[in-house]
């Protein structure tokens, strides 16, 4: 009897319980205040006081072919964008006009679109340097640009007075002296020669002699016809042996039925 009693009222108390926990919830949740909707943006390399490299170039008023590049491949603001977000810096070695203009006629126009992105970014290099840092870097020196064999290098070469270095390539060299922009983030320098990557200006590989069959030739196809032939005398013993073989067979059959009869 006092069980029947005790049950139900268990029941509504525990209900009561769970009621007042979900009201106390439902109350906090109207209190929180409501998440922000602002979104967080980086520096912008046209705005705000950002490092901007093309404005430096435009100053020096030698290098717009160079200008005219990093626009088309856009590696222009991929360069502005990582100097606004970077902790290791770049150093930019910029082509004078007079440098492109040393190239063979029509040498830009030949190459890709891909291959211009890489020519550009042949001449940036993941660091920060200085004519001095120069000379305890060991080569070769990794640059931006990369392809098919992996990342593009070059070779740096400081001089004993240290107020110069020298570039090779591969293909070609040049020596560095003057700096446009020596500021950490950027350190920006004038070459009178464009950094030809080897991989897009070495030698190329000579192409396959025509007609001729690539890989080696098994050694039935060097003997040919005569393989055939010197196997032909092997394939005639076989059958002679065979049918001497079925004319003793024979005798032997005849001879035993001559002893029989």
């Amino acid at each position: 009897m006092i069980s029947s009693i005790l049950l139900p009222a268990f029941v509504i108390l525990s209900i009561s319980t769970l009621l007042g926990r979900a009201t106390s919830a439902i109350a906090a949740s109207a209190a929180a205040p409501a998440p922000s909707t602002t979104v967080a943006t980086t520096p912008s390399s046209s705005g705000g006081g950002g490092l901007n490299l093309t404005s430096i170039l435009e100053k020096g008023d030698h290098y717009t072919t160079f200008l005219r590049l990093l626009r088309d491949t856009r590696v222009g603001e991929q360069i502005e964008s990582q100097l606004n977000n970077s902790y290791n810096g770049l150093t930019v070695f910029a082509p004078t006009d007079a440098a492109f203009a040393g190239l063979k006629q029509g040498t830009l126009n030949r190459l890709a679109t891909q291959e211009q992105v890489a020519l550009v970014l042949y001449h940036v290099l993941p660091r920060f340097y200085t004519l001095s840092s120069f000379e305890t870097t060991s080569n070769p020196v990794n640059t931006q640009a990369s392809g098919h064999g992996g990342v593009y290098t070059i070779n740096v070469t400081s001089t004993d007075s240290g107020d110069r270095v020298n570039i090779s390539t591969g293909v070609n060299k040049t020596p560095v002296r003057d700096h446009l922009y020596l500021t950490f983030p950027l350190a920006l320098y004038s070459v009178d020669e464009v950094l030809l990557p080897y991989q897009l200006f070495g030698p190329k590989a000579p192409a396959p002699t025509p007609g001729k069959r690539p890989g080696k030739s098994s050694p039935l196809e060097a003997k040919g016809p005569a393989a055939e032939a010197d196997s032909a005398p092997d394939s005639a013993g076989s059958s002679t042996v065979v049918r001497l073989e079925w004319v003793l067979a024979a005798a032997v059959l005849v001879i035993g039925n001559l002893i029989l009869w």
